[in-house]
């Protein structure tokens, strides 16, 4: 991997003076990454279309799960997680589960929801307790990991079918779970009991609850801090259906103040892919829906300064990345990791050389 000084760039993130450095690499090129996780001393990530890719921090080396070299059994993934014993990986077809022991793969089909039950699109694993939340197009499953018992919720709100559609699991310190849906979000309370509807508080854009925009809100990301909760929220809009999912990037206090931050805030795009916290920022992946293809369209990296409120932006060309489409991003001490539809990128925020850019992000 090729190594490259940012100057403008890293003007751009950090507000540094032009002469500020930092170090940039290409990880995986053309790769589309859609999700990554960190697991111990390593980061696992999930593409379409070539596999699944692990780095070990500690060798600086790269281990490849993909049909061509006959180390997987689908290319296809939307979503991992990872154990001491296990991996997990998302497709549309069902959720692929590695055994380390014996190194081989099988495949989990799921009844419940049907053919859309088994798109996999979200997994989160709680190693405190050793259960894996998997998120289904259709459906909220739970997986006893010990005991390899699976248990499902069906968390349709009335009629409202897209509250059963589960974008994101997220969670939020040792207590707490987010679930995002193509609707709103639930709270749940892990001491509660998972199969009772009850114990899920739900969240829409009604009553004020994110600002009461749009006609339905569709959650694409969730990250949490101490003082808050961010959403990042879908994009789509047409010319018969103007403001059916108007997107933006929400904070929640966790009482009762919704902040909404979109391009009329200086966000490059409404539509949010990615969500990530380094440097005293806010790092969002953005996006733009074209109403006359009907297509998303990437739009770059916007940075949110938590003290000031400001935003600045910078395009993943001005840092040699191919496509400003961001599904995921991922902080690892000071380096942030970048999952594009085209490469999967690296910035380190601090180096030996640019040691004074530590003082400035602190101010």
């Amino acid at each position: 991997m090729k190594k490259f000084f940012l100057y403008t760039a890293f003007a751009i993130l950090l507000s540094f003076s032009t002469h500020a450095q930092g170090w940039y690499e290409t990880a995986l090129p053309d790769a589309q990454i859609m999700n990554m996780c960190i697991y111990k001393s390593q980061l696992w990530a999930a593409s379409y279309g070539k596999g699944i890719f692990c780095y070990d921090f500690a060798s600086k080396t790269w281990k490849e799960y993909s049909t061509k070299l006959a180390t997987a059994e689908d290319d296809f993934y939307y979503c991992i997680a990872v154990s001491d014993n296990y991996i997990w990986a998302g497709t549309s077809e069902g959720l692929y589960i590695y055994d380390r022991k014996t190194a081989l793969w099988k495949k989990r089909k799921f009844s419940a929801g049907g053919e859309y039950g088994n798109w996999i699109r979200a997994l989160h694993y709680d190693s405190e307790t050793n259960m894996l939340w998997i998120g289904r197009f259709q459906f909220l499953t739970k997986l006893d990991v010990a005991k390899q018992k699976y248990e499902d919720i069906n968390l349709t709100m009335g009629k409202d079918d897209r509250s059963n559609n589960i974008r994101v699991i997220h969670a939020d310190g040792t207590k707490l779970i987010w679930i995002g849906t193509e609707s709103g979000v639930f709270r749940y309370d892990k001491s509660k009991s998972f199969s009772d509807i009850n114990s899920y508080e739900y969240f829409t854009n009604s009553e004020n609850t994110f600002k009461a925009d749009g006609d339905f809100i569709s959650i694409s990301e969730i990250f949490t801090d101490k003082y808050s909760v961010w959403f990042g929220t879908d994009e789509f809009v047409t010319q018969e259906k103007p403001n059916f999912n108007l997107g933006g990037l929400f904070r929640f206090n966790r009482k009762a103040e919704w902040q909404k931050y979109n391009r009329l805030s200086g966000l490059l795009g409404n539509g949010i892919k990615s969500i990530a916290k380094g440097a005293a920022r806010l790092w969002v992946g953005t996006y733009s829906f074209d109403r006359e293809t009907k297509t998303e369209i990437g739009q770059g990296l916007s940075v949110l300064n938590l003290s000031t409120g400001k935003v600045q932006n910078i395009r993943m060309e001005e840092i040699n990345g191919k496509s400003n489409l961001i599904y995921s991003l991922l902080f690892e001490g000071d380096e942030l990791w970048i999952g594009t539809e085209k490469g999967l990128y690296k910035i380190i925020l601090s180096n030996p050389f640019a040691s004074f850019a530590k003082n400035k992000i602190k101010k």
